[in-house]
């Protein structure tokens, strides 16, 4: 059978779980030889990336911190140098941190903005050097960058909104290399940061009009097909996937 992605080296950043993990494994199964960069659990890395290896690509896990700007860098070149080169960059690696503007707490603030906007910064600029011309750079956004489910999420949403400009702008930028740039934006995605039968959930729960959360497969489908040639004329797009909560 035909692969999409076959002779493709990819990066997803924050790999090692949830969505990361699933993208990882469908890239893999699309032809892509996959390195995913993870902060803390080995013991899942390696599971991801023997999943990649099972169908056959080659699989590499390098540990690196989306939150630490230096660290996110040598992450990407350190992938880099063992894919032998890159064509897909796909930044999944987040945090999310729900609080009241009366609780402020500045830390907090800083750990959002460090992993969600300032490791997308510095993961791009390691990667447009080396990135093949015709590239994709796809960054895993949300739909908290236009919808607010309820209170605590300012700042949160004040990073997906900001990643959904850089987004636009890297699209104009890049787009005289043939490198196109855009943005998946989940909404309720069953994952261990956000279970179907947690807190948000119930938030959420009469609000879906598909009547459920989404699969973390179903973000890697939409991720595995602006990796392709399919999606060779979008660029600059945020797509919310979302069962239509955001509507």
């Amino acid at each position: 059978m035909s692969k999409k992605l076959s002779g493709k080296r990819a990066i997803v950043t924050g790999g090692s779980r949830g969505i990361g993990a699933a993208i990882a494994a469908r890239l893999a199964q699309e032809g892509a030889d996959v390195a995913i960069t993870y902060a803390n659990n080995a013991e899942a890395a390696d599971r991801v990336v023997a999943a990649v290896q099972a169908t056959g690509q080659r699989g590499f896990a390098v540990r690196a911190d989306a939150a630490d700007v230096e660290d996110a860098q040598a992450g990407i070149t350190a992938a880099i140098e063992q894919l032998g080169g890159l064509d897909i960059l796909v930044h999944n690696a987040g945090v999310a941190e729900v609080q009241l503007i009366a609780d402020g707490d500045v830390a907090s603030f800083r750990r959002q903005f460090g992993t969600n906007v300032d490791g997308v910064f510095a993961g791009t600029l390691a990667a447009v050097p080396r990135i093949s011309d015709g590239g994709r750079i796809i960054v895993i956004g949300s739909i908290a960058s236009h919808f607010t489910p309820g209170p605590g999420f300012a700042v949160y949403n004040a990073t997906k909104a900001a990643v959904g400009h850089l987004v636009a702008g890297w699209a104009h930028d890049l787009a005289p290399r043939g490198i196109l740039v855009n943005a998946v934006q989940p909404g309720p995605i069953d994952t261990d940061m956000n279970p179907d039968d947690g807190e948000i959930a119930a938030l959420l729960a009469t609000r879906i009009p598909l009547g459920r959360y989404g699969k973390p497969t179903e973000i890697a489908g939409v991720v595995a097909f602006l990796a392709s040639d399919d999606a060779g004329y979008i660029t600059g797009a945020r797509i919310d996937v979302d069962g239509g909560v955001s509507l």
